[in-house]
């Protein structure tokens, strides 16, 4: 069974969905970063930009799900499914967490640092996609994805720190990492994981009769509704859309993070429907090494030995994984259901 296997890719589209994804989460860090001020603070209120990007992608699956669907079923099917509804803000919650520590964390890390920290999240990920969906890893892919780990940490071995010497000039390499910042990665690590494999979940078993462009309206109201909270709880509610605040989150630059963060939660969507989160980590983890190569493109930042050594582990990861790669169908997917067993559903 090769990389392109069947298997692996099912189609065309979800190899071009895999591609986007890496794209757009390699944009986002790029972007994020050039956004910092001199002191790496932002001009711009960090969650009201992630609460606007949370309405677009609402607005993108309506205008999408009415193309073909009444407005009344727009309205019955939410109430239909109103447990469905509720059943997103697990999900919405985290990725509301998780983009919001977005800005936290890349004003402390630059973006290789940052997306080598967060490739904690492949075992992690594994232990909760066995949980979830109680199917378990073999051997193999478990080799793959320790080596996949160790492929990522690698990249940054011997590394001179040279990001943390601003703040810290006399600090260790690994000095460099271990500060408070860290355990915030930790919680985003945590936050994509669970939030990842719950939203497959919701994609392939409660809600795999509902419509996936309604099921992401579902996560957008929730999460809309997860950042005001955020907003509230900063005191910041009544002054996050003030003139000044609004021309702020107008300039250029912060409407293509808005706009690249909206594209990445309508492509994280279809990704879990087609592919899976295992597949979705390997993705993650490709997007530290084109990051690395895109800076050496861009900057003129050197591509060093540990860096080639990283690829080169990556790769072999993402082949040995690609022989058997984990197959998680939604429901309508399997084989047909009685119409006991869809009632039980």
């Amino acid at each position: 069974m090769g990389l392109f296997s069947g298997d692996l890719f099912p189609t065309k589209i979800s190899f071009i969905i895999f591609i986007s994804y890496m794209g757009l989460f390699i944009n986002q860090g790029i972007l994020v970063t050039a956004s910092k001020n001199k002191n790496n603070t932002y001009s711009y209120n960090t969650v009201t930009v992630v609460l606007l990007t949370e309405l677009l992608k609402l607005v993108v699956s309506t205008v999408v799900y009415l193309k073909d669907n009444p407005v009344s079923s727009y309205f019955s099917e939410i109430y239909k499914h109103r447990s469905v509804l509720l059943y997103y803000f697990v999900p919405a919650a985290l990725y509301c967490l998780y983009n919001n520590l977005q800005f936290v964390n890349l004003a402390t890390y630059d973006p290789t640092t940052y997306y080598l920290l967060l490739q904690f999240r492949v075992v992690v990920t594994g232990v909760v996609f066995q949980v979830i969906f109680s199917k378990k890893l073999n051997r193999n892919q478990w080799i793959s994805l320790i080596f996949l780990t160790f492929g990522c940490i690698i990249k940054e071995y011997g590394h001179d720190s040279k990001a943390s010497s601003d703040s810290a000039s006399t600090a260790s390499p690994l000095a460099a990492y271990l500060n408070p910042h860290l355990l915030l990665i930790m919680v985003q690590v945590f936050s994509s994981c669970f939030a990842g494999v719950y939203n497959e979940y919701l994609l392939k078993d409660k809600g795999v009769d509902v419509h996936i462009m309604l099921q992401n309206v579902f996560m957008y109201l929730d999460s809309i509704v997860c950042n005001a909270v955020v907003l509230g709880f900063k005191g910041e509610l009544s002054t996050a859309f003030t003139p000044q605040n609004i021309s702020a989150i107008l300039h250029p630059g912060v409407l293509i993070i808005v706009v690249n963060n909206a594209a990445i939660g309508i492509v994280t969507s279809l990704f879990l429907r087609n592919l899976n989160s295992i597949l979705k980590t390997f993705a993650s983890a490709l997007e530290l090494m084109f990051t690395a190569v895109l800076c050496w493109m861009i900057f003129g930042i050197a591509i060093d030995i540990y860096t080639i050594i990283a690829i080169f582990i990556v790769s072999a990861a993402t082949v040995l994984y690609a022989q058997k790669p984990v197959v998680n169908l939604a429901k309508t997917d399997m084989q047909p259901q009685s119409d006991a067993q869809k009632e039980s559903v």
